[in-house]
């Protein structure tokens, strides 16, 4: 059931990582989120499914980049109009959440927001998706916070961003959302021990927020960045946006949402630990491998 809520998917990434990989399997340059690599769907159309089980086609967004048009055309034909955010090029995930969130702004900027990263794996999407309602509902609740959803680790992961929870703000049910101390991202091998041990947590990404929540997080942090979409944010829905577009990127240094947003504004984020679902980010091909195999196994095992 939709509750009026949007969500954006991540999908303009290059996934260079997986190249060597995503070439053998697909026969060509199309990044991960375009492939098959665990199943008969795309990345992308498994996530785009996972998100309608709460999303309104109308309020499901999709950041793309330019470059990637034959690959991301076809998966997107059934897309609802306005709802396909092209990025001129890849300036990394700040650019990309910015522009969607203005696009999200323009429809639904009274109602939480979840970004989804389209090159992910999780074991149960009933499951997932159900902690992504309840951080949807705490949003309402707590307008203030922009929350991540925190895996319970497995390992002491060097490649993910690291969690530590402060005080409970909420809960216990159906499922607590505390306070960040602080976050870490990608931090040493040393430092992802004692992490782990600390009862700290794997940043999915997965985040939620209302949308002037989410810019404030952004203006607070990167207020260049804000500035520099400015010229771009009076032509969203005008036949001069691309163009608009293409000024604006062409300018912008790369950016990583996680370490020059997140990680400096921990005060104003929140988590809500999940735990009992697999998850795993897709961005490494070891780690691809890995689920595929599983994946096999519980199939062949079921």
């Amino acid at each position: 059931m939709t509750r009026g809520y949007s969500a954006v998917v991540l999908a303009g990434g290059d996934g260079t990582r997986l190249r060597s990989l995503t070439w053998q399997l697909a026969g060509d340059d199309r990044p991960k989120q375009f492939c098959h690599l665990l199943s008969a769907e795309t990345l992308l159309a498994a996530t785009r499914r996972r998100a309608r089980r709460l999303i309104a086609p109308g309020s499901l967004f999709t950041v793309v980049t330019r470059k990637h048009e034959r690959f991301y055309r076809p998966e997107l034909a059934d897309a609802a109009p306005g709802t396909v955010v092209v990025q001129p090029e890849s300036r990394g995930t700040a650019p990309a959440i910015l522009y969607a969130l203005h696009r999200v702004a323009l429809v639904a900027p009274e109602r939480p927001v979840v970004l989804l990263p389209s090159d992910h794996y999780v074991s149960d999407d009933d499951a997932f998706m159900a902690r992504v309602e309840g951080a949807l509902e705490a949003a309402q609740t707590r307008p203030d916070r922009v929350i991540l959803l925190g895996i319970e680790p497995i390992r002491p992961e060097t490649e993910y961003g690291w969690i530590e929870p402060s005080e409970l703000l909420l809960g216990p049910s159906p499922w607590p959302l505390y306070g960040v101390r602080r976050f870490w991202e990608k931090p040493s091998a040393p430092l992802a021990e004692r992490l782990a041990q600390a009862g700290c947590l794997w940043n999915s990404f997965v985040i939620v927020a209302h949308p002037g929540t989410l810019g404030r997080l952004i203006r607070g942090a990167m207020p260049q960045l804000v500035e520099a979409f400015a010229p771009l944010v009076s032509r969203l829905g005008t036949p001069w946006e691309a163009e608009a577009a293409r000024a604006v990127y062409v300018a912008l240094p790369t950016t990583d949402f996680s370490k020059q947003v997140l990680q400096a504004r921990p005060a104003d984020l929140a988590v809500l630990p999940v735990s009992g679902v697999e998850w795993t980010d897709l961005g490494d091909p070891a780690r691809v491998l890995a689920t595929r195999e599983r994946a096999r196994w519980q199939l062949a095992s079921a």
